[in-house]
Formats: structure tokens, sequence, C-alpha cells
């Protein structure tokens, strides 16, 4: 193992100079991804925007919104070979933080219903689900529903 990959993971602001990297992971784990203008403009906006990255390698990202006392986390994903080690918990949890460093009283998110390893580690962090909204992703053949969770901060 070369000294750069013992380098400890960081979590850091999403730059620009991120988003081929980005993206990549996007389409690594979703059939549905996002876009590349989809983050660009979610940077734009000044979303809070986040990376995982270990000796200049992304593996990670997120992409939340606050306001009115509400956060609403919008994406969340780990790179497949990255998946099952904790790395969408640290992940998870440093948005927790921003979203309590800017004051929002709860945070909220949407999870496909197939998804219930996600929603099991929303649910252990002490998410709860609240509603379902009908047929919101895409998926092959149709549409999926989403749980709606939140979080009370």
């Amino acid at each position: 193992m070369s000294a750069q990959w013992q380098e400890t993971p960081q979590i850091r602001r999403m730059l620009p100079a991120d988003l081929d990297a980005v993206v990549a992971v996007e389409r690594e784990v979703f059939l549905f991804p996002w876009t590349r203008g989809n983050f660009s403009d979610s940077l734009d906006s000044g979303y809070h925007c986040r990376v995982l990255e270990q000796a200049g390698h992304i593996f990670g990202y997120g992409v939340m919104t606050i306001g009115a006392d509400e956060a609403h986390l919008l994406t969340l994903s780990i790179a497949a070979g990255w998946q099952r080690h904790g790395w969408g918990e640290k992940l998870l949890q440093q948005f927790i933080r921003v979203a309590r460093e800017h004051h929002a009283q709860s945070m909220f998110l949407d999870v496909r219903e197939s998804n219930q390893a996600a929603a099991r580690l929303y649910e252990r962090i002490g998410f709860r689900h609240i509603a379902r909204r009908k047929d919101y992703y895409p998926a092959m053949g149709g549409r999926e529903d989403s749980l709606i969770m939140e979080l009370t901060l």
C-alpha cells in the first residue's frame, strides 16, 4: 500500500474542480443520476455541497439546502467500493452538524422505497418516516415512491 492511500479521508467543501469526479461516482451508483449541471447549479446556488476525499480521490459526496429553519438533504452517495464501511454515516453526521450550526430545527430527506439499506441507516441515526411521495423517482419500467424522512435537530 502506498503512503498516499494511508492518508485519512476528509470531508471538505465541494469545488467546481470536483464535478467530474462527483459525476463519475453518481453515474456508478445511480441508474438515474444527477447531471453535471445539477451539481454545478447546486454549487452556484450556495447549497451545502461536500465531498469525501482520500489522497485526492473523491469517493463520496452530498448536497443539502437550508432555509426557513429546515435542512433538506438532496443527495448523498458513496462510491460502490467504499460502501458498507461507515462513510455514508460519517458524511451524514457532517451534514447534521452543518444543519445544527445554521440553526435548522428539522432535517428532511427522500429515499427510494426500495433502498432499504439507506432507510435503515437513516432510522439508526434517528430519522423517522413521516410520509410517502407517490411516483417520485424514475425507475426501470415506471416510477418509484419515495419515503420522506425527518430528523428533529
